[in-house]
Parts: C-alpha cells; structure tokens; sequence
C-alpha cells in the first residue's frame, strides 16, 4: 500500500481530510492534514469516510478500484505533482482520470468527484510518505511481531526441559 489511509478521512460539513486520533464519547479527535495539524473534534452527527474504503465504479459493474490502486498509479505516472488540480477544466479532469483508471465509469464518476480526487491525492502526497509496495512487503509493521510461520520451533525453555506438559499431572503423581 504506497499510502497508509486507514486512519486518514474525510468528515461531512468540515473542509479537508483529517488523520483519526481516538473515539470519544461524543464523536472523533482528529488532527487536521495540514501544516498546521489543528486537533479537534468531529461530531457524532458527521459522516465520517476512511480513504481505505473509498473506491472507484469502473465498467465492469461488479469491480471497483480501492482508492488506495488510484493513488499507487497516480504516484506511478506523475509523482507528488499533479497536472490538475479542483480548477481544471472538465476535459483536463477527464483526461486525467482516464490515464489514471482507463476503465473508470463516466457516467457514475463525476468531475466533483475527480476534483475531489484530485484534491484528496495532493494533500495525502504532502502530509504521508510514500511507500512503494515492494517495500511495503518486505519491510513488517512497526509493532507487528515476526514470524517464522511455525518454520522453527521455539527453544523449550531452561527451566521446564525435562518436566511433564501437565503441571497438574506431577503434583496428582506425587501425591500417591
């Protein structure tokens, strides 16, 4: 995944996108995507959309294109800078999001969308680093444990080499 937009979101009646901290009892904490990275609280009552589950209608009715494939191919073609930005032209937005999804659907995308989309890619390519998907395969998450996919086994420790399994086993022997 080139960008990590699992807690990345937009939120319904506030500009921007904003970086999920910790559910309260009344909504979100979020931290603005920004350079000032202003903390506050979303409301109960917004809709909150992760990027991770955003995706793009295509031709094919039954497929849609994570938004996260939209951003790793946008990234491919034209880096951190986009050639369209929420002012452009209707044919520049079309023309952009036909080389970016060449089979993206045009009659359920629309050009609010493709602006949005736009938008979305600029501010994610500012404020997130960018992570290709080699390495995101071969480098493991800060935090996850490695695995040896039960290819070695673990040492016994020390102090139990020699004992039974079944600790309840030795004191049920001993007590004969």
């Amino acid at each position: 995944m080139p960008y990590e937009l699992k807690e990345i979101a937009a939120i319904s009646g506030m500009p921007g996108l904003y970086r999920l901290l910790k559910a309260a009892r009344h909504g979100v904490l979020v931290e603005s995507l920004d350079a000032r990275a202003t903390r506050s609280m979303a409301p109960a009552r917004n809709k909150v959309s992760l990027l991770a589950e955003i995706s793009i209608y295509t031709t094919d009715y039954d497929v849609n294109v994570p938004l996260t494939d939209v951003f790793e191919q946008i990234h491919a073609r034209y880096g951190t800078e986009l050639p369209v930005t929420n002012k452009s032209s209707e044919a520049e937005l079309a023309e952009f999001m036909g080389q970016a999804v060449p089979d993206y659907d045009r009659d359920r995308v629309y050009f609010s969308d493709i602006k949005k989309l736009a938008s979305w890619y600029g501010v994610v390519s500012q404020n997130l680093p960018y992570q290709s998907a080699a390495e995101a395969a071969a480098a493991p998450a800060e935090g996850e444990p490695l695995s040896t996919g039960g290819a070695i086994d673990a040492p016994e420790p020390a102090a139990t080499a020699g004992a039974p399994a079944n600790p309840e086993a030795t004191t049920a022997d001993a007590a004969k």
